[in-house]
């Protein structure tokens, strides 16, 4: 007859695997940068023991490879966070992918693939290609929400975004909001970023594009945060955990400032947090305040002097958290560092810096704005996108209204988000904005020509 410490130890071998296959997929997978050979898949679990990554050219499952994740660390929040990044694969092809989490393949509600970049450059004219932009992502918790109304207003706007068929989405800001009961400690800041990114709504828009981030000062700190913030560090640290982008700041210069390319376009993105001088401080008696910082400023010069020589770019992003060129201040501006700003439009008219279009959020209204460079120059563009589901205001009555450098018929005062077409050739080639509402409804659309904004198109 078998022992009874025999029986028992049988027993435990039987059931031990059982309960190490507990493991469960929190939210994700979303999709980072994509490159011409390398892309960013992100994903979240708990109680998981490994994390894999099967994937293949799309139609050919015999040349599958995997990644395998077995080391997972657990948040504060008690959530495990992986990063994928399948390196060395061909251009311009599309991927199918399988997501297993202790080797149980998940069922995903959307396909899945990823694609990488095509090599266009000295090949073929530029690709058209859509992308999206958003601020002020407000996702109600009612146990650490304010008393009254609730905050936020809709998840309509992510299922919308998850159908427009963009090729990405450059997040603008407020892509979290912490609360009260969150900033003041290490595990309310994790666990705010957790419970937003798990939202149902948004799991088809971050599946089906690829994702790229800025941030402001709800997903940076405290309301109107400055560089004093005391977590600071820690905000980084999971800022660079649950998005993707290709780098953050530089090694001896930290932030989530980085910059990334699609197609004709360069994408400058800025850190206008972690450098921050207050909002309060008289600029005219300190005439150094700045949102950036000086080596910042700096990069982000000599990133668009790299564009302008690399030549490849007719269009330079310059993706901020808040407005640029309103003289009639709301929330933070860079009215209110206006050296910095001056400097900077200064440096993009001396140096003939062409196709310059800034995109920022923060404000909870849409609309377009443009400021002409010289009495003949070419014009400089702006695009503000928010609220993607947090409170809006009626900007109609607004000082926003009455800003000289604000396009008639383009603020919006509801949720929404904007999607930018890029498309033609040569000198046709043109920026389509669109704004969408959480009905649905196209509020406007405004073609911006690439020679407007000074492009002169190359010969061959």
């Amino acid at each position: 007859m078998p022992s009874r410490r025999f029986l028992l130890g049988l027993l435990l071998l039987t059931v031990t695997p059982l309960l190490q296959a507990a493991g469960q997929l929190v939210s994700g997978p979303m999709l980072g940068y994509q490159a011409h050979r390398e892309v960013f898949l992100w994903v979240e679990t708990r109680d998981a023991q490994s994390v894999a990554l099967k994937y293949w050219p799309a139609g050919q499952p015999t040349q599958v490879q995997q990644l395998t994740n077995a080391q997972l660390q657990t948040t504060p929040a008690g959530g495990q966070i992986t990063h994928f990044r399948p390196g060395l694969l061909e251009m311009g092809v599309a991927y199918e992918y399988e997501l297993l989490i202790d080797g149980e393949k998940q069922t995903l509600p959307f396909p899945a693939r990823f694609n990488t970049k095509p090599q266009w450059e000295w090949r073929t004219p530029p690709p058209d290609f859509k992308f999206l932009v958003g601020s002020c992502a407000y996702f109600n918790d009612p146990p650490y929400d304010r008393p009254g109304k609730p905050y936020g207003k809709t998840v309509e706007t992510f299922r919308l975004a998850g159908e427009s068929g963009a090729d990405f989405m450059v997040w603008l800001g407020d892509n979290w909001y912490w609360r009260e009961a969150d900033f003041d400690s290490v595990s309310g800041l994790w666990y705010r970023a957790s419970h937003d990114r798990a939202v149902p709504e948004m799991r088809k828009l971050l599946g089906t594009m690829h994702h790229y981030a800025i941030w402001d000062d709800h997903d940076y700190g405290p309301n109107d945060s400055d560089w004093s913030y005391e977590f600071k560090e820690e905000a980084l640290k999971i800022f660079q955990a649950y998005w993707g982008n290709p780098s953050y700041g530089e090694k001896s210069h930290p932030g989530v400032y980085t910059k990334f390319y699609w197609g004709d376009a360069v994408f400058i993105l800025m850190d206008n947090h972690y450098y921050r001088d207050s909002a309060e401080l008289n600029q005219d008696k300190y005439p150094e305040k700045s949102q950036w910082g000086r080596r910042q400023l700096d990069w982000l010069k000599q990133s668009l002097l790299q564009a302008k020589v690399l030549k490849h770019y007719t269009f330079k992003f310059i993706a901020t958290g808040n407005q640029m060129l309103q003289t009639n201040p709301n929330g933070e501006p860079h009215e209110l560092y206006r050296r910095e700003r001056e400097e900077l439009i200064s440096f993009i008219r001396e140096q003939g810096i062409t196709g310059v279009v800034f995109l920022t959020g923060d404000v909870h209204h849409t609309g377009l704005y443009r400021r002409q460079l010289g009495d003949d120059g070419p014009w400089v563009y702006e695009i503000t996108s928010s609220p993607l589901s947090s409170g809006s205001w009626a900007v109609e009555t607004s000082s926003a209204a009455n800003d000289p450098h604000v396009i008639k018929d383009t603020l919006v005062g509801d949720q929404n988000f904007v999607t930018v077409s890029v498309g033609g050739e040569g000198a046709d080639r043109a920026l389509t904005v669109t704004c969408t509402d959480k009905q649905g409804a196209t509020r406007f659309t405004q073609v911006i020509k690439a020679t407007e904004l000074g492009y002169v198109p190359r010969t061959r």
